[in-house]
């Protein structure tokens, strides 16, 4: 295996930076972990915007952190990785400087360029079907989304010229971040395929003009196309000392957190399905070939290694949900009560717990009554929904409400919604590819033993975690810098690297309380769609 190093790995989320350093040797051992977040700006009329100087500093302080608790040199890491919220949207000038605040992926502003660019005239699944089947033939996905990166800088072009005249490249996040750091230009292979501007055909790394001619865009702004564990290039000497590192460390492409999580998951295996709930969620199944489902917005994306592709659907706000449900009804936002408390009782087998945190204790109360939430379903489209229906109208209610329920009931509902969401996109998966009857859960939500269990219990399937599964896009970025350093052979190794830590086997008693649930769940959304549209259609 040879020698151990250090890698430091930035996992840079939508609502904040995630750093941690790690040592690798014959396994991967997290040495020490900072967080700091950050804003995502939401507009009227669908915007969604970061700041790039947000990112940066907040990554800044978390370096520093990381580096001072774990009491080492910063000349001893060998090499700086990142895992990457996807598809945003980094519009920058000569210098690296962004022209303007970053599109993040959830941004819906773009009706307009979506519907001149390609949702027009006979139409499969929202897109042009000539369109449609050639994007298919040359990408392996389409645009058929507002959401899509495309229609952001088609929606800058047409919206803010002054700005677009200033455009030297297109980049994502992760790229933003490299070239502040290295001073380059470039976009790992899932990311270029993420634009929907790739082209994969052949083992190809280029993007495909043709596309981009189809589609408005100026191939001068797309960036050179590395693979995920190459170096883009070396920390430069201002940057260090931002970062309080040392000038020269390599910077490697990384990947996007729907490349990476699968990775530092363990999920590495042809038919491996990993699921995952942080401020997102998603379903993902490892494939060896491109497969779109374009009725259920499912595209198999390509992964950090050749000849692997992630089978991915993703709900946009999962843990965001849970977020919600606490901000908003387990906390007292009103101050209804005269006397507030910061530590949380609750009884459980006849002992009182206290908890310090809320989460903990949410999930320990809703844990005291019995599956389906006393028949409140929640459905979790408070941001629009992209599968297996595109719906940016598409938002969350409480269904079956009663004289009885309660809070608790409500904060049940609100994750038993969640993981009604995510069983929904396993089944729209086996359409196409079977899903593995024992899945990988990880990010925040995976912390929660509770939450695990009600995954298990809805979708009947054998769920397994992992340590520090809040951590796992950080694992996978530290993964891509061993291969790099060849300390492991391929991504594949990181499968025996990354044991499961608990199993949760479905209690089918719950899962026939949960069917029934979840057939409902399924009918809100048709029953509900002209709703949707008549109370949320941009003007």
């Amino acid at each position: 295996m040879g020698n151990e190093i250090y890698a430091l790995a930035f996992d840079i989320g939508t609502t904040g930076v995630k750093t941690c350093l790690f040592k690798i040797s014959d396994r991967i051992e997290l040495i020490s972990a900072a967080s700091e977040g950050y804003k995502l700006y939401v507009m009227p009329g669908g915007g969604a915007e970061q700041e790039p100087d947000e990112w940066w500093a907040a990554m800044c302080s978390t370096s520093k952190t990381v580096i001072k608790k774990a009491k080492i040199d910063p000349a001893e890491i060998y090499g700086i990785s990142f895992c990457s919220q996807m598809q945003g949207l980094v519009l920058v000038d000569k210098d690296g400087n962004a022209v303007r605040r970053a599109f993040s992926y959830m941004d819906q502003r773009a009706t307009e360029e979506l519907k001149k660019g390609i949702a027009y005239g006979p139409q499969i699944a929202g897109a042009n079907i000539p369109k449609l089947l050639r994007s298919l033939q040359i990408t392996g996905a389409v645009a058929a989304s507002v959401k899509d990166p495309v229609w952001k800088y088609k929606w800058v072009e047409a919206n803010e010229p002054e700005n677009f005249a200033k455009v030297h490249k297109w980049l994502d996040v992760k790229e933003y971040l490299i070239c502040r750091m290295t001073g380059e230009f470039i976009m790992t292979r899932d990311s270029a395929f993420s634009t929907m501007l790739y082209d994969i055909r052949n083992g190809k790394h280029c993007w495909s003009p043709e596309i981009c001619k189809m589609l408005g865009v100026n191939t001068e702004h797309l960036a050179k196309i590395i693979d995920c564990t190459d170096k883009a290039g070396t920390l430069r000497e201002k940057q260090a000392e931002e970062l309080g590192l040392v000038p020269g460390i390599p910077v490697f492409g990384g990947g996007g957190d729907a490349t990476l999580i699968g990775v530092g998951a363990g999920a590495v295996a042809k038919g491996d399905t990993h699921v995952y709930q942080g401020t997102s969620g998603w379903v993902s199944t490892v494939v060896d070939k491109s497969i779109v489902d374009a009725n259920a917005m499912i595209a198999a994306i390509v992964g950090a290694e050749d000849g692997r592709y992630n089978y991915f659907a993703e709900l946009e706000t999962a843990g965001k949900c849970v977020e919600w449900v606490k901000d908003h009804l387990a906390l007292d936002e009103i101050d209804v009560y005269l006397n507030k408390q910061h530590d949380f009782k609750h009884k459980k087998a006849d002992m009182e717990v206290v908890y310090t945190n809320l989460y903990d204790y949410m999930m320990a109360v809703v844990d005291s009554i019995p599956a389906g939430s006393g028949g409140v379903i929640f459905t979790p489209w408070l941001h629009g929904n992209r599968c297996p229906f595109e719906d940016s109208n598409a938002r969350g209610m409480f269904f079956n409400i009663s004289l009885e329920t309660g809070k608790t009931e409500l904060i049940r509902a609100v994750v038993e919604g969640v993981c009604f969401h995510l069983r929904w996109m396993l089944e729209a998966q086996d359409k196409k590819v079977p899903t593995s009857k024992t899945i990988r859960f990880v990010g925040g939500g995976a912390l929660s033993d509770v939450t695990s269990q009600i995954l298990a219990d809805c979708t009947g399937k054998v769920v397994e975690t992992v340590e520090s599964p809040q951590n796992v896009g950080s694992v996978g970025a530290a993964v891509l810098i061993a291969v790099s350093a060849g300390l492991i052979s391929d991504i594949n190794d990181a499968k025996r690297l990354i044991p499961a830590s608990k199993t949760f086997t479905p209690n089918m008693k719950n899962k026939s309380v949960y069917d029934k649930n979840y057939a409902v769940f399924k009918e809100l959304y048709r029953s509900n769609k002209n709703n949707f549209e008549l109370l949320n259609k941009l003007k």
